[in-house]
């Protein structure tokens, strides 16, 4: 018997020795990458295996293939490979809508944006509503803001709604103000209604004056929205984004939202903050956060002032081109009492904030209720002119700085015009943002700005638009360096958002999100940054795009 036992045994151990030796299974094996892992030693690796939507192992090409067997395998050719982009500020709904809508953008004149709503006429005879986006005045040779007067004499009856290019002024005519019940040009609380020398609307609105003719324009139906919606993802996707921040949405787009991403209609990851108006505050501090694997609720946006391209920011001083200081969107004393409510529950506030005089109020604000600012995360969202005094702030109360590096380089080419050559220096700031607060959150603002991340990349690191201009960049003090740009649209993006331990880098146990390029954006020539494509977007493992 004891001679038998060593024979018995053997099948035992020869399978102990399989299982041993046997690779692992995973669902997808990378390899032969150039990797950033964008982890906090910002190491590069060759390869990684993901299971069950997570990476559960990086490491070497040889080492990784060694030791997984999987259904799937993924020969890079040496191509990069990056955590997947996070936009940190942009609005989904606003794109989808755009998509629909008449685009504006880069129009040279007013007469290039009626040609454009004559062509969208003839294709939609029967629309009663026509909108639009994205008309900037700047870009045109006289650089006045327009009025309804050409929109009537070829719309005189289809109204008509075009949101300026920063969405804080819309242009609309007089059957749209008929509609509306605008027939004076009166006062409107953190808004204006233009007036011409009668005293009756010019057809320009600005900030909350908007809303008196936006809320008679009939929402979109469900299944409409939806596809427009998935039409906006496929453009995210195809230029590497696997999570956005919704920078403030109503309660019924959360409510849509959730039905959407319940119904896996929806695929990217959304950060969705809620529109900061008391009905919907309410709720959700009643109802607690909202969480699910592609989509969290557990943020409020306020809306402190407009925008400096429409005069709307509010300024310490006036500005340097008009006798106005712009105007906060509500009382201080509102946002004291609803930044207190806030305070008290744990819900994350992020505000909009552009004018110097907007930014000093909301940090003094934040700093006057906030007992662990570095726990709670709490974002000033554009950051975008700040007084001398008020950067160290940042560091003081520990507020994150959300910024959108191409509204530098959109905005240059008229924003001393508007602040004068001193306040200037404390504009689009980033490096010395960085300096106080030690990350960036980054992102594109879209539809605003384009959603491609590396124009905001490209913008933050060379501070110069496509064409190159200006020769040596725009106020290239603030330049920040590509690895600080990369971080700022991964990791520190999530941590932004409380998801740092989820996504934002290629490490074990996180989020299998990753981009694929045709060629490395950390060491690429500054002018072909712009022209690197998307080859492959992945999102939890699943392949959302490809070329």
């Amino acid at each position: 018997m004891k001679k038998l036992l060593p024979i018995l045994l053997c099948p035992i151990v020869w399978l102990l020795i399989l299982q041993c030796t046997t690779n692992k299974e995973v669902d997808l094996i990378v390899y032969n990458a150039n990797i950033y892992t964008v982890d906090s030693s910002f190491s590069q690796v060759q390869g990684f295996a993901v299971k069950n939507g997570f990476c559960v192992d990086i490491g070497t090409t040889q080492e990784i293939r060694d030791k997984y067997i999987a259904k799937e395998e993924f020969d890079a050719e040496g191509k990069p490979i990056y955590p997947g982009f996070y936009d940190a500020h942009a609005h989904f709904f606003m794109l989808a809508e755009l998509l629909e809508q008449v685009d504006l953008n880069g129009t040279r004149s007013l007469g290039e944006v009626i040609e454009k709503l004559k062509a969208y006429q003839k294709a939609y005879p029967d629309k009663k509503w026509i909108t639009g986006g994205g008309w900037d005045q700047n870009l045109w040779e006289d650089k006045t803001f327009p009025t309804k007067d050409s929109l009537d004499k070829y719309f005189p009856e289809t109204a008509i709604f075009l949101s300026r290019v920063d969405y804080h002024a819309a242009l609309v005519n007089s059957k749209a103000l008929e509609i509306a019940h605008v027939d004076s040009a009166h006062v409107v609380e953190g808004g204006l209604i233009a007036a011409d020398s009668i005293g009756m609307p010019t057809g320009l609105l600005i900030d909350n004056a908007m809303q008196l003719v936006s809320q008679h324009i009939p929402d979109p139906e469900e299944r409409p929205l939806l596809l427009g919606l998935r039409r906006a993802q496929d453009s995210l996707f195809s230029v590497g984004l696997t999570s956005i921040v919704d920078a403030g949405l109503t309660l019924e787009q959360l409510e849509y939202l959730k039905k959407f991403y319940q119904q896996d209609s929806l695929k990217i990851r959304d950060y969705a903050m809620i529109a900061g108006n008391p009905n919907s505050i309410e709720k959700y501090i009643k109802e607690g956060f909202y969480e699910s694997d592609r989509l969290s609720i557990r943020s409020v946006k306020l809306m402190a002032d407009g925008a400096l391209g429409s005069r709307g920011a509010c300024l310490l001083d006036h500005y340097h081109d008009a006798p106005t200081r712009g105007f906060l969107l509500h009382s201080p004393q509102e946002f004291d009492q609803v930044i207190k409510k806030l305070a008290n529950s744990d819900f994350q506030v992020n505000t909009h904030a552009i004018g110097d005089s907007a930014n000093r109020l909301m940090l003094d604000t934040y700093g006057k209720y906030l007992k662990n600012g570095k726990k709670r995360r709490w974002r000033i969202e554009h950051a975008q002119v700040i007084a001398p005094a008020d950067f160290s702030k940042f560091a003081q109360f520990h507020i994150i700085p959300s910024v959108q590096p191409s509204h530098a380089t959109s905005d240059m080419y008229w924003a001393e015009e508007r602040l004068g050559p001193t306040r200037i220096k404390g504009a689009y700031a980033y490096k010395e943002l960085l300096k106080q607060y030690g990350k960036l959150a980054l992102g594109s603002d879209f539809p605003v700005e384009h959603f491609n991340p590396l124009y905001g990349f490209h913008a933050a690191v060379a501070r110069v638009d496509k064409t190159g201009f200006p020769n040596g960049g725009f106020q290239t003090e603030n330049a920040i360096t590509r690895e600080d740009a990369l971080r700022g649209m991964a990791n520190w993006g999530a941590f932004a958002s409380f998801q740092e331990k989820k996504r934002g880098s290629i490490e074990r146990g996180k989020d299998a999100d990753f981009v694929v390029l045709d060629n490395d954006i950390m060491t690429a020539e500054l002018p072909d940054l712009r022209l690197i494509k998307t080859l492959r977007t992945v999102i939890g493992g699943e392949t959302v795009f490809h070329r």
